[in-house]
């Protein structure tokens, strides 16, 4: 079979667009949606790198502020009792005839360590002496910190406050 110039011409062009069409959806396309979907993993796990960066510091904040309150635990001395501390910083805000009720408590936490909670009551106590008090214990650097605190003003007598606290700290095991 004798094909003329014009038909050869066109069976060419025929097997050309085919090798092209082959070449384009077998080899180029399959390459470029693969780089696309290598591209999308790619930035995926640099934002999972940058978390696990992010959470690793946070990690090392944490921990270097758990060893710092474990030897603030272990430098109190000896005897220590948040119900004594707290008696004694009464006595020093001056809220100490306000008590009402102090009700110790402890647990056993994690690791061994010991979790010792005071829930006390004071009644018509001034504003100012409570913040005194409070500062008395916040800034003790002792490890102690307020769990709970609900303040109400005094119906009997006006300008006063009946608070119930709750004070937290840990025993080293």
């Amino acid at each position: 079979m004798q094909l003329g110039k014009r038909e050869r011409f066109f069976v060419q062009l025929a097997v050309f667009a085919v090798a092209a069409f082959c070449l384009l959806q077998f080899g180029v396309f399959p390459v470029l949606a693969d780089r696309k979907r290598l591209q999308k993993s790619i930035d995926l796990k640099e934002k999972g790198l940058v978390e696990m960066v992010r959470l690793s510091q946070e990690y090392a904040v944490l921990k270097e502020r758990s060893h710092t309150a474990e030897n603030v635990i272990r430098k109190r001395p000896p005897g220590f009792t948040l119900f004594s501390f707290l008696e004694k910083a009464a006595g020093k805000a001056g809220v100490k005839r306000h008590i009402k009720y102090m009700k110790p408590s402890s647990a056993k936490g994690e690791g061994g360590w010991k979790e010792t909670m005071v829930e006390m009551k004071l009644d018509k106590v001034s504003l100012k002496r409570f913040m005194d008090y409070l500062v008395l214990i916040e800034l003790s650097k002792k490890a102690i910190q307020l769990r709970r605190c609900a303040v109400t003003e005094n119906k009997g007598r006006k300008g006063t406050l009946d608070v119930v606290l709750q004070v937290v700290t840990y025993e080293a095991p």
